[in-house]
């Protein structure tokens, strides 16, 4: 599948097929305009050229709320996107058992997903090709809706055992951690990493779950870790262990990643999303290997690990763009620290001109619940305020209950958002005045003309590389890419 770029955000979408010499348009300047541009610098590049929102600025949540909490899930009366209310932010979602039918592909589509994920965590080949060859058949019978597939690989996890049945750890009591396989009693369960004993040190707190359980490293022998349990709670097999502060020796690309990155290949999937990237060497593999491949597929590295903070330049540097993780972010460092992290990665990806995606409980409640909280809402505000070109929805639509509900509240507050904020206020690129590239010069300035005068830009490319550097100065309103190959 070949590949295109939301232009006025800089966000990659999947490619749909078009006429290679016409410019799609409608008469909303708020539809999304696609250009196919053949003979290119790369062989299957499509350029998507994506509208601004052009929203009545009083129309918000409040309006459309009584219509996601009373319609029915099943029922696609009230759950589908208005086609005129196009955002810029793109909706990244995970697809799992509430989700992977190709109804529900479909209907996801129409609610608002942009990308579907697939966490190679979970399911095997034989599912995840499943959901491949379904979003390629949505995507081949429309032109101007088009869905775009990440892999997101599953890393080098450190994971409790099976437990025949769940453990209930209590505040206080000890409870052991072992590198013996098939252990599990109720006061000691096994661990699938042989360095867990050698990672970890006396006084070290173990979180589980993210920190849904929490435990202090009171002792350990060759073999086994004692802990004392701090926060208590239902210990389910294969469950996430983080060390506070501290990332697992491990490569950030495993064998059965390497796997899935070549069934990815195989495949022609749109993005990677890298687990646990520590430095920009793992990333400059990956896409050595994909470039031998011939696959034009673009690298997404997850800011997930301690050890990967001292090194965001050169990590971000490397890639096609970032996903800030605060999940396992929020349980390796402070959580506090996490929302400094996340405007921090924001900001470094916009001066270097890539995308980023901020994930991770964006609408966990709605797992269960039929409506967020208004902390979540303000989440994914603050998010798409910060300049995030996507957010993600994990559980909310891969095991969820209510997965189109959330898909449509995201949409919903993302495109409320944009259309509160100033045209000038999207100018989030500076041009740096020793920049000795005239492009860039001229796009900063035809961005800033564009949203004094709050009109779309127009831009004649062969290559499609000018409409690709004015979408990362933002402009508010649509850019026009003409071509004449």
């Amino acid at each position: 599948m070949a590949k295109t770029m939301n232009l006025s955000t800089g966000m990659f979408i999947s490619g749909v097929k078009s006429n290679p010499n016409r410019l799609s348009s409608t008469n909303n300047v708020s539809q999304l305009f696609f250009l196919w541009t053949r003979k290119t610098i790369s062989t299957r590049q499509k350029l998507a050229v994506k509208s601004a929102n052009i929203v009545d600025p009083f129309r918000g949540i409040s309006e459309n709320r009584e219509k996601i909490d009373s319609s029915d899930v099943n029922s696609d009366s009230g759950l589908f996107v208005n086609l005129n209310d196009r955002r810029k932010t793109k909706i990244v979602c995970t697809i799992g058992p509430s989700t992977s039918s190709r109804e529900m592909i479909w209907k996801l589509a129409e609610t608002g997903m942009n990308v579907a994920r697939l966490n190679m965590s979970h399911g095997d080949h034989a599912s995840h090709k499943k959901t491949i060859d379904l979003v390629k058949e949505y995507n081949a019978q429309f032109e101007e809706k088009v869905v775009a597939i990440m892999l997101d690989t599953k890393g080098p996890e450190v994971r409790s055992g099976d437990v025949v049945q769940p453990i209930l750890l209590k505040e206080g009591q000890e409870f052991c951690f072992t590198i013996k396989r098939g252990i599990s009693r109720e006061d000691t369960v096994s661990v699938n990493y042989d360095g867990f004993v050698n990672d970890v040190e006396v006084g070290d707190v173990i979180l589980v779950d993210g920190g849904m359980m929490s435990l202090a490293v009171k002792s350990k022998t060759k073999d086994l870790v004692k802990c004392e349990v701090i926060d208590g709670g239902e210990l389910k097999s294969r469950r996430h262990l983080n060390v506070r502060g501290k990332s697992a020796n491990l490569p950030s690309i495993t064998d059965k990643d390497w796997e899935d990155i070549k069934f990815g290949v195989d495949n022609e999937i749109d993005f990677y999303a890298v687990s646990f990237v520590k430095d920009a060497k793992v990333v400059h593999e990956l896409k050595q290997y994909l470039k031998s491949c011939n696959a034009d597929i673009h690298v997404i590295v997850k800011i997930e690990s301690a050890d990967s903070i001292p090194n965001l330049h050169s990590i971000i540097s490397a890639s096609d763009g970032a996903m800030v993780a605060r999940g396992d972010l929020g349980a390796e460092l402070p959580i506090e620290d996490v929302p400094l992290l996340q405007e921090d990665i924001i900001r470094r990806c916009h001066s270097m001109q890539k995308p980023v995606i901020v994930a991770t409980n964006m609408l966990e409640s709605m797992i269960d619940h039929p409506t967020p909280t208004r902390a979540e809402v303000s989440d994914i505000a603050i998010a798409v305020r910060e300049g995030a070109d996507a957010i993600m929805l994990s559980g909310e639509t891969a095991h969820g209950k209510y997965p189109l509900k959330a898909v449509k509240v995201m949409h919903t507050v993302a495109l409320r958002t944009e259309s509160s904020q100033p045209f000038n206020s999207t100018l989030r690129g500076q041009f740096v005045a020793h920049e000795s590239h005239m492009g860039a010069m001229f796009a900063f300035q035809a961005t800033t003309m564009a949203n004094t005068l709050a009109v779309p830009v127009i831009v004649f490319t062969r290559t499609g590389s000018m409409a690709i550097l004015l979408s990362h100065y933002r402009p508010s309103l649509t850019i026009f890419a003409f071509t004449n190959v």
